[in-house]
């Protein structure tokens, strides 16, 4: 039988050459895939970190007219006569006006507002108002009359007094008031240096005191209630609104003994008070009291019959009528409004119809009886 023969074919060479170099190219191949998928991932994320700080550098930007949102302007910055940001609640003292104070009155240039009315005797007394100061002497303080507390309410300020007439006690109470009186704290110091003059006119007190006693009593020490007037830097075109006059000199008289007038100082453009004639002083600074802006008007007053001797008075003050805003050598018809006793007074400009806007200072506001002659030359 003849032998079975299997054909078995032997690998080529050849064949094994090529099949090593196609692994050789193989490995080759993957390992630049392996850095061309690196490169693209490191380009990938590079992309992404430019993104990324790009946004926050664009969103450091969107930021930046938020906080012009919560600046004040340029006006609120220059105006000097009250902090505009402020939220303080002011503080409202009676001064003494008889004359057997003149002379030893204090503080009343630190006061943003002063306010001029008649009392009994054909005298005045007035009553300033403080904010955001540290006035370390106010003198001298006396008794309330009513009709101020239609002023402290129309300010929402805490009243700084020493007495009260019957009305005023009554009226206290029925608005509930906050008040600072000798009957109910310590604010207040009598000057014993000042034996010259009676013990009633020696009283004086301090914004620090007041804050303290303040504090004690749980008054409300901020308000949200606006501004009596609208305050501007930038001085007023007085002379070139409808029946403007030149206001060089300011004559308001209470009565027969009692005159309050002003003079222009075009220099430092403000008025020079006086009271008979006589410089107004303060007795701390030895300088004359000034004014930057007056308002002026007259109301009815008359006699109270509560049975005084002394002729206490009632003011018709609420209700409406015209007047006169004075500032920077000029005068300008004004009308009045006060709606309640607790309203504020409404200013405007008589030839416009539009809310008065004063000049950037002090004002005085000078309630006139009626029956008196104002002059303005």
């Amino acid at each position: 039988m003849d032998d079975e023969f299997k054909i078995i074919e032997e690998p080529d060479e050849n064949d094994n050459m090529k099949s090593k170099k196609h692994k050789k190219k193989r490995k080759k191949l993957s390992k630049k895939a392996k850095i061309i998928l690196v490169v693209i991932l490191l380009i990938i994320i590079g992309a992404l970190v430019f993104v990324l700080l790009m946004q926050d550098k664009n969103g450091a930007k969107t930021k930046e007219p938020e906080k012009k949102k919560k600046e004040i302007t340029k006006e609120e910055k220059q105006v000097q006569i009250v902090d505009l940001s402020s939220n303080s609640r002011p503080y409202a003292v009676m001064i003494n006006n008889n004359k057997a104070v003149w002379g030893y009155q204090a503080g009343l240039q630190d006061a943003y507002i002063t306010y001029e009315m008649i009392v009994e005797g054909g005298i005045t007394r007035m009553m300033a108002l403080f904010r955001d100061k540290d006035t370390a002497r106010i003198a001298s303080v006396r008794s309330s009359r009513h009709y101020y507390l239609d002023y402290v309410m129309e300010n929402d300020a805490i009243y700084a007094h020493i007495g009260w007439s019957p009305q005023a006690q009554s009226d206290i109470r029925s608005y509930d008031i906050d008040v600072i009186n000798a009957d109910n704290s310590s604010a207040f110091t009598w000057d014993s240096s000042l034996r010259r003059i009676a013990k009633e006119h020696r009283a004086y007190t301090s914004i620090a005191k007041l804050k303290e006693v303040a504090a004690k009593k749980g008054y409300r020490t901020t308000t949200e209630e606006d501004l009596l007037l609208k305050y501007q830097a930038e001085p007023l075109d007085l002379a070139s609104i409808d029946g403007a006059i030149p206001a060089n000199t300011v004559r308001i008289p209470y009565s027969s003994s009692h005159l309050t007038s002003y003079g222009y100082d075009a220099e430092n453009k403000v008025y020079k008070r006086y009271q008979n004639n006589m410089e107004h002083k303060d007795y701390v600074t030895g300088l004359q009291y000034t004014a930057k802006n007056i308002i002026t008007y007259k109301v009815h007053n008359y006699r109270l019959n509560d049975g005084y001797s002394g002729g206490r008075q009632g003011l018709n003050n609420v209700g409406s009528g015209e007047g006169y805003y004075i500032s920077e050598g000029y005068a300008i018809p004004i009308t009045w409004e006060k709606h309640a006793r607790s309203s504020k007074t409404i200013y405007k400009v008589k030839a416009t119809g539009e809310e008065l806007v004063v000049n950037d200072g002090n004002t005085f506001i000078q309630i006139e009886p009626d029956s008196q002659t104002l002059t303005i030359e």
